[in-house]
């Protein structure tokens, strides 16, 4: 008897002995996850299906979750009519360059007033918080944008926007409770500067969430099409989500959808805007995997303390 109860103590002790503790709530959790991840997965998987299936099943609603008659042509008219394979590479620049900037305005912003020797910092944090409240409406904005020159300019998709109250804040409070205020005081008796202090140890400290406000900034700015419908007119200035709202609320009009007339597309309208649908979201699919585990841990700054 001894000898069994040592080897399930061993058994227990390595971990493998946990299935032992498996509940009954444990498998309903299981299910009520699967379940949400299904309603997240499905929807996606569907438009994908609906991409490459023939236009006469789809048009018959004969497609859910496998698709019939398999085709590529709508991928091909995207790719033959440019626009907006156009409206992509220039969708990633607008927000390469806004998350940087982005970034850049967040970092110098939260750095300062999480710092106790900024006389002032309260007060200069509240002025810095008001936008998050309030804004000055969409007539007042764009008469200012007008009198600065951004209007049908592509700054108008970046300036605007560089400033987050809201992901300011997050940095700030993480810059507060992760990084001790030891080290700087150690670096500051070895004679190191402000700007020395944040690029050598509070910026390689705070990755997780340098990481996660990054992608913030990229999904805002890549899922955005208002102001690109307020502020621009100009069809080489108009991004890909905007590109797509345009079809998606054309197509309704059109029993056969042409990018441009001089591209002959062969695939209806419902196709069509799967197809582009896959094309704008594709770019952010492949992005995220390489912040995942950067964006789990930012996520949990401030969960836990100690």
């Amino acid at each position: 008897m001894s000898k069994k109860k040592k080897e399930l103590d061993a058994t227990m002790n390595d971990g493998s002995g946990a299935i032992l503790k498996f509940h009954v709530s444990d498998i309903v959790i299981i299910v009520v996850i699967s379940l949400l991840c299904l309603t997240c997965i499905i929807p996606f998987w569907h438009v994908f299906v609906k991409s490459i299936s023939g236009n006469s099943f789809v048009q018959a609603k004969a497609v859910f979750l496998w698709p019939k008659g398999i085709t590529f042509d709508a991928y091909r008219s995207l790719f033959e009519d440019g626009s907006l394979t156009y409206s992509m590479k220039y969708s990633v620049f607008i927000t390469a360059v806004f998350t940087v900037l982005g970034m850049l305005v967040c970092t110098c912003a939260a750095y300062p007033l999480s710092k106790k020797r900024l006389k002032g910092r309260n007060v200069i944090t509240f002025l810095l918080m008001i936008p998050m409240y309030f804004s000055a409406g969409l007539l007042p904005t764009y008469l200012l944008y007008f009198n600065l020159n951004l209007i049908d300019n592509w700054w108008v998709l970046i300036l605007p926007l560089i400033y987050s109250p809201y992901n300011m804040l997050i940095m700030k409070n993480n810059f507060m409770s992760n990084i001790p205020d030891e080290l700087e005081e150690s670096a500051f008796l070895d004679g190191a500067t402000n700007f020395q202090i944040l690029g050598k140890i509070v910026l390689p400290l705070s990755k997780p969430i340098i990481a996660t406000l990054s992608l913030f900034y990229a999904v805002g700015r890549w899922n955005a099409y208002s102001d690109n419908m307020y502020y621009i007119t100009s069809n080489k200035l108009k991004m890909a989500q905007y590109k797509l709202y345009e079809m998606i609320l054309n197509a309704q009009e059109a029993a056969q959808t042409a990018l441009t007339e001089a591209t002959n597309v062969t695939s209806t309208p419902e196709v069509l805007q799967a197809a582009s649908i896959m094309f704008v979201t594709i770019p952010i699919i492949i992005i995220y995997p390489f912040v995942q585990k950067y964006f789990v841990k930012g996520t949990m700054v401030g969960a836990v303390k100690g």
